[in-house]
């Protein structure tokens, strides 16, 4: 299913939110001017990759605290491609505006990054000798969908449903958001019951997406709401 807008209205500009959309596009059209290899090496420097987490969490003298720690926050801004970007843009523009109006400008970046770092870690246990990159807003944008799932249960969201045929249709918030996580949990547990899973190390990283929606949860509850909201006409 893929969320279309939704209803619920907000009284102030997300100038947050639209910064981080312009930011993970404009370092996504810096990567596509880079050379296969330079890609790859620029996504595996700035990617957060668990065994390193791992590596300096047993407190290994191969690896130090900027290149394990620090890729846990640059790799939220990458993107592996076209579809991966696009779909993670659309999805925080949907949902992000409203999770801003609540938090305000300065909290929602706290809560948004919060999120995804606490995704990543959770994706970090689930993997924890990997070498493949963890790259994309992923995790910190299910966060976002977390703290709307609290936030606005009664709102709509028109999604567009492919069963048999693809048709538009209004869905209740609080359906939607359950369906992709069931969807992320189950895609995880199959991962991990997988033994190919844990040979290749690659993939969707659906533990960060299922860690990011659960952070969000919490989060929401001790981050408190801005102050006053108005409506003007």
């Amino acid at each position: 299913m893929i969320p279309i807008r939704d209803d619920a209205p907000r009284y102030t500009t997300p100038y947050v939110n639209y910064f981080l959309i312009g930011l993970n596009v404009a370092i996504f059209l810096f990567q596509k001017t880079l050379g296969q290899a330079e890609q790859s090496v620029f996504l595996t420097l700035f990617g957060a990759t668990p065994a390193n987490i791992t590596a300096w969490i047993s407190g290994s003298h191969n690896v130090n605290f900027v290149s394990a720690v620090f890729p846990i926050l640059t790799s939220m801004f990458l993107h592996g491609g076209w579809g991966h970007i696009i779909f993670n843009m659309w999805f925080l523009w949907i949902f992000g505006d409203n999770v801003e109006d609540h938090l305000g400008h300065l909290p929602y970046l706290g809560f948004y990054l919060a999120c995804g770092i606490l995704a990543d870690l959770v994706h970090t246990v689930f993997n924890l000798h990997s070498t493949a990159p963890t790259v994309g807003a992923s995790g910190a944008i299910a966060g976002v969908m977390g703290a709307y799932f609290l936030l606005y249960p009664s709102a709509r969201v028109l999604t567009l449903v492919p069963f048999f045929f693809v048709f538009l249709t209004w869905l209740p918030a609080w359906i939607f958001l359950i369906y992709w996580f069931v969807v992320q949990f189950l895609t995880g547990a199959a991962d991990t019951i997988s033994y190919a899973a844990h040979q290749n190390g690659g993939g969707v990283a659906v533990w960060a997406h299922v860690g990011g929606f659960l952070a969000g949860l919490l989060l929401i509850k001790l981050f408190p709401a801005r102050p006053q909201r108005f409506s003007y006409e």
